[in-house]
């Protein structure tokens, strides 16, 4: 049996669901575009394999995409690193359980710390150095399956617009790097790059990220 769903309860859905895809995608962008200046190493490495597959195509396609697996990386390791969510969104316990010494009674409200799981050195090696290589020979992905990198969450209640965002990200942050040079502005040392992140439901950075960008041409 149907039922109608009012004006309002449409329009409070379609922003949730702008509001929560532009937030977490800008993040994402921010922070890797920091970790690129900050790492000037692998911004060369990362636009040498874009140019090489684009070859000065004026757009890149899903079958470029596909062979970008550096880029994968590079989104993937800010994931990692700047989590954009630390805090996935509550579950309930369903039944009295044990965990690591501590009692959690049924009906109790849960939240995973995925910030914190991403930069376990139990986990991860030098889990503070933003080494996108990590992921070139290992199967870890954020789908859902590998508990260590859960910033889309996982099981049923996986965020469920994860391909549709990593599609976004993806292309935009190849765009950026195939089309432009980028450097610090004012002669900043790479490593001096202020680096402070603003806590909230998602995690930015507490100052704005200045970069001087150059047209690139082939």
């Amino acid at each position: 049996m149907g039922f109608a769903l009012e004006r309002d309860a449409m329009k409070a859905i379609i922003l949730d669901v702008f509001g929560a895809g532009s937030d977490t995608t800008h993040s994402v962008m921010d922070w890797g575009m920091s970790e690129l200046l900050k790492n000037p190493k692998v911004l060369h490495k990362l636009q040498a394999e874009v140019r090489d597959v684009t070859q000065g195509k004026p757009e890149i396609t899903r079958a470029d995409m596909e062979k970008m697996q550096y880029l994968k990386a590079v989104i993937k390791e800010t994931m990692r690193l700047h989590t954009p969510v630390p805090l996935l969104g509550p579950k309930e316990s369903n039944q009295d359980v044990k965990v690591m010494g501590y009692d959690v009674p049924k009906n109790t409200q849960v939240l995973v710390n995925a910030w914190a799981i991403a930069r376990d050195p139990l986990l991860w090696e030098n889990p503070e150095e933003f080494r996108p290589e990590r992921f070139l020979s290992s199967s870890v992905d954020f789908h859902g399956l590998n508990f260590e990198l859960i910033p889309f969450g996982a099981g049923r209640r996986v965020c469920p617009g994860i391909n549709f965002a990593m599609s976004v990200t993806e292309l935009a942050l190849a765009k950026l790097v195939n089309k432009f040079n980028f450097t610090s502005p004012d002669g900043i040392n790479p490593n001096e790059l202020d680096m402070t992140e603003s806590f909230g439901i998602t995690v930015h950075r507490k100052f704005p990220l200045h970069a001087i960008a150059t047209p690139y041409s082939c």
